[in-house]
């Protein structure tokens, strides 16, 4: 037997749930953007521009709230609503409660973008899951395991 190159307890990267991940995420990625295309969004914007028209249905959202709720560090999500506000598909506005701050609003084209563009992605994931079956909702709650235990981990 050959001694393995690297000092590891696995006996390839095949074994490592973290390479595997990082495999998928990148044919994943390349799903999503080959989807989003022809929207004219990366995936970043998507997430962003998704999640405010979702969560902008029923809150009043700044730049912080949006960061938390789609897991995006702040820097990005300032970039990417810069972004999204000069393609005039969200809007900064005063906040009706902190003069502070500004609120995040999705405008009518945003809207209508994120809509068009939701079935897209949630195409390109049917498609991209399938060979999982009826295991899909199982990886769902996996994902979603994991997400929890590490935004605990996070706090």
């Amino acid at each position: 037997m050959m001694k393995s190159p690297l000092p590891t307890r696995l006996s390839g990267p095949a074994e490592s749930p973290g390479f595997l991940l990082w495999k998928i995420s990148n044919a994943w990625q390349r799903r999503q953007r080959a989807a989003l295309q022809p929207y004219e969004l990366t995936h970043s914007q998507f997430v962003l521009l998704a999640t405010a028209t979702w969560f902008g249905s029923s809150e009043t959202l700044t730049q912080a709230r949006l960061s938390q709720l789609c897991g995006v560090d702040p820097m990005t999500t300032s970039q990417v609503l810069r972004a999204l506000e000069a393609a005039q598909l969200i809007q900064r506005i005063d906040h009706p409660e902190d003069p502070r701050a500004k609120a995040i609003s999705v405008t009518k084209t945003g809207r209508d973008l994120a809509r068009k563009a939701v079935v897209a992605v949630e195409e390109a994931d049917t498609a991209f899951f399938e060979p999982l079956g009826s295991d899909n909702k199982r990886l769902v709650a996996m994902f979603q395991a994991l997400v929890e235990a590490n935004e605990r981990a996070d706090e």
